[in-house]
């Protein structure tokens, strides 16, 4: 995955749309974000990401640094999340996914951050 791709995901990430999110995955795709339960399949990823989203305001990532090794992909991030009540929040973030060499399809997803000061009082 080239380094404009992965631009491309965490585009269509800020896109704050779910559908076309999951577009990027394939049908059986495993996306775990941060603690949460592993979410498997495509329909099980949107209502996870539109749950999500009902929580937050929009959210943005600035890319630090990126490293493919084979079919993986990971992405050091710097996540800047609206909260609901306006305020911008901005926490450092991991992110690794597998790439399906057949069609380029995203086949697991993890997200390791910690959102306690996106919720923080």
């Amino acid at each position: 995955m080239s380094a404009a791709a992965i631009r491309h995901v965490f585009q269509v990430v800020d896109s704050f749309d779910a559908d076309a999110f999951v577009r990027l995955l394939a049908e059986d795709a495993t996306l775990v974000f941060a603690n949460a339960e592993p979410a498997v399949g495509r329909e099980a990823i949107a209502a996870g990401l539109r749950e999500f989203f009902a929580t937050i305001g929009g959210l943005r990532h600035r890319i630090v640094r990126t490293w493919q090794v084979g079919d993986d992909n990971i992405a050091e991030t710097e996540v800047t999340y609206r909260r609901l009540d306006g305020k911008d929040v901005s926490v450092p973030a991991v992110s690794i996914w597998r790439v399906r060499g057949t069609d380029g399809l995203i086949t697991d997803y993890r997200i390791f951050v910690d959102l306690a000061p996106v919720y923080a009082a």
